[in-house]
């Protein structure tokens, strides 16, 4: 195992939205309690760095900057319903200059899945090979092709990536797990919260292992027992065996799961700006 790695993990701002596009029917209503109050709640966006001796790594890129505003990227009706929050620092291009790494440096660029909060800055990674679940490449470019509504994702981050014509690499639905770099791991989910889902396993000699999950996962809430899925949600079958074959895959490895937007987590790692993990 590669014992000279570095982990870092980069606050790239937060979010809101619904919980009940986070949990789904987390407050549903009865003859007595006819009309609950919904819950408008805040979440974390981060990415994560891994220098490693055979190239630098990245896990996903957060929202574009330009997403929001009058003459944002993002449609208004998303605007809307999942509002992004980021000073100039957390701008993901910003967080890495803080590291003194820039864009072209970039081996590798795991995308867990394309929605706006993920796959937002894609686009700034023209030297990197860009890793993506095949089922979830297809699907959101045949989106793209018939209609600029296409919900989570973004019509304007898909041409972006065209127009800087981004080096894709797919991960085909059979392949379960594909060994990236020595000691780290792509986990092939499949479909469930999205079309196709990846996640990364990291072996660390000194913190221990990390399963990052992202949106297969979003908080501990979502883990259970018992799994409540959520409200964005592709494949609810493909879901609880994604859930369920993390919660194995991380008994089995001794690692911590690391979920996509828990805030109570979030709070307890170490960001970029501290430290890393090793």
């Amino acid at each position: 195992m590669c014992n000279n790695k570095k982990l870092y993990v980069l606050d790239t701002g937060k979010m809101k939205m619904d919980k009940n596009y986070m949990i789904a029917m987390h407050n549903p209503a009865t003859i007595d309690n006819p009309n609950p109050p919904a819950e408008f709640v805040e979440f974390p966006i981060y990415a994560v760095l891994i220098d490693h001796p055979e190239g630098k790594i990245l896990f996903d890129t957060g929202c574009n900057p330009e997403g929001m505003g009058k003459e944002g990227r993002w449609p208004e009706g998303v605007q809307k319903a999942f509002p992004a929050f980021a000073s100039e620092e957390c701008y993901l291009i910003n967080r890495l200059e803080q590291l003194k790494v820039r864009p072209e440096d970039i081996k590798y660029v795991v995308a867990s899945h394309l929605h706006l909060d993920h796959a937002g800055c894609l686009e700034l990674f023209t030297n990197a090979e860009i890793i993506v679940h095949d089922s979830e490449l297809s699907n959101v470019m045949k989106t793209f092709a018939m209609t600029r509504d296409m919900g989570a994702y973004i019509w304007g981050d898909v041409m972006a990536w065209i127009q800087n014509n981004l080096r894709w690499r797919t991960i085909k639905p059979h392949e379960t797990e594909v060994q990236l770099v020595d000691g780290i791991k792509i986990l092939n989910f499949g479909p469930g919260h999205a079309y196709g889902m990846l996640g990364l396993h990291v072996e660390l000699p000194g913190h221990g292992n990390i399963l990052l999950a992202s949106d297969a996962l979003y908080t501990k809430e979502s883990y259970g027992p018992p799994v409540k899925p959520p409200g964005i949600l592709y494949d609810s079958v493909g879901y609880s065996s994604t859930v369920e074959r993390i919660r194995q895959f991380a008994d089995r490895h001794q690692s911590d799961i690391w979920f996509g937007h828990d805030a109570n987590q979030f709070k307890t790692f170490i960001k970029s700006t501290d430290g890393y993990y090793e």
